[in-house]
């Protein structure tokens, strides 16, 4: 058994990780050794370890020390297989790209799935920038589809169970208030307290008022894959998904498209917005509506991302996505700017974002 230890990126010690379970699993199901090396994780828990099997094959195996638990922040859903399971299963079902599982020993924590190389999206922009359009074009239209495919859920689904309501799209906003403001010393002045509580609550309500379907909650470049079919052409594997719920429609489409590991034109933007229309179907009245509503979740979605980095960091003690914090904040701005001059409370709360951040908000 061989154990290659990961490099100072790669989340978490190695030393306290038992891999006897891996092992075992190895060899039940592949008849060979274990011979793993650590790969790069993310802000979860989860640990990734790319083994080396027999006929120069190779598969990933995934170690989530609480595979029944949600990654991020919801109610409470019933579940009796892990959420990545359950959604990949009907991901599958329904024609949506997502890895193979090819092995499983969920008591000890452990998951091996198909390896399917390093090329997130953002990886493989950052060879291939002229695939942007493309890539980005593809990512929208496989969004629609399976917003289309998933409009109905078997019942007791997990998806189904878990939704985006006020009360959580409200604990996003406050979680950005404590850790993106409060948290670094920028809070808000007391005079706007208030304003600042009832400009939350309707913009939570308003957004759980949204159009609503299946959400994959962190549909972004890192967590789409580019794989090369036999002919060539390019095709993108969703991964992450466990945390999938029913939310608005466009929550998605903000996700990729103010991607905050990413920067793209409002034009980019707006071509893509056009495309995913098609490629859903809407009617002229919505096709109208459809960059407001981005703008709207624009502000909500990366409101708490901006929280969440800072949180990362003072928690999970992993300063990574620090330098994220800026740039999320003024994808905020700008969807500020835009919505002002038509929506009262977005005009007032760009006024006190600018009070207590200055510059950062960068419009």
């Amino acid at each position: 058994m061989t154990f290659v230890p990961p490099s100072p990126s790669a989340a978490g010690p190695t030393a306290a990780l038992d891999m006897s379970p891996l092992a075992e699993l190895v060899r039940r199901t592949f008849q060979a050794e274990l011979d793993a090396s650590a790969m790069p994780g993310g802000a979860s828990t989860r640990r990734y370890f790319r083994l080396t099997l027999p006929g120069n094959r190779s598969a990933v195996a995934m170690f989530v020390p609480e595979g029944g638990k949600p990654e991020e922040v919801q109610k409470a859903h019933e579940a009796s297989r892990w959420p990545f399971l359950e959604v990949r299963d009907l991901l599958a079902e329904r024609g949506i790209e997502v890895p193979k599982v090819l092995a499983e020993d969920t008591e000890r924590g452990w998951l091996v799935i198909e390896d399917l190389g390093d090329d997130t999206l953002a990886n493989w922009l950052a060879r291939n920038p002229k695939d942007k359009p493309l890539l980005y074009t593809l990512a929208v239209t496989d969004l629609a589809r399976a917003q289309r495919v998933l409009a109905s859920l078997p019942s007791g689904c997990i998806v189904g169970g878990r939704t985006f309501d006020v009360d959580l799209l409200r604990w996003e906003v406050e979680h950005f208030r404590e850790w993106g403001l409060d948290a670094r010393g920028k809070s808000l002045d007391p005079a706007d307290v208030a304003t600042w509580s009832a400009i939350a609550d309707r913009l939570a309500r308003r957004v759980a008022e949204l159009p609503y379907g299946f959400v994959h909650r962190d549909y972004q470049s890192r967590n789409l894959m580019v794989a090369e079919r036999p002919d060539g052409s390019l095709r993108l594997v969703w991964i992450d998904f466990q945390d999938a719920l029913l939310g608005p429609r466009v929550y998605d489409l903000v996700a990729l498209l103010n991607d905050s590991y990413q920067e793209f034109d409002r034009p980019f933007v707006e071509a893509r917005l056009a495309e995913y229309a098609e490629a859903a179907g809407l009617p002229g009245e919505e096709r109208a509506r459809l960059g407001a509503e981005f703008d709207l979740v624009t502000v909500q979605r990366k409101l708490k991302d901006a929280g969440r980095f800072v949180f990362i960091d003072r928690m999970k003690k992993n300063p990574s996505f620090l330098k994220f914090v800026t740039p999320t904040i003024v994808k905020v701005g700008h969807a500020l700017a835009r919505l002002a001059p038509s929506d009262p409370d977005m005009a007032k709360l760009r006024e006190i974002l600018s009070r207590t951040l200055g510059a950062e908000l960068g419009s």
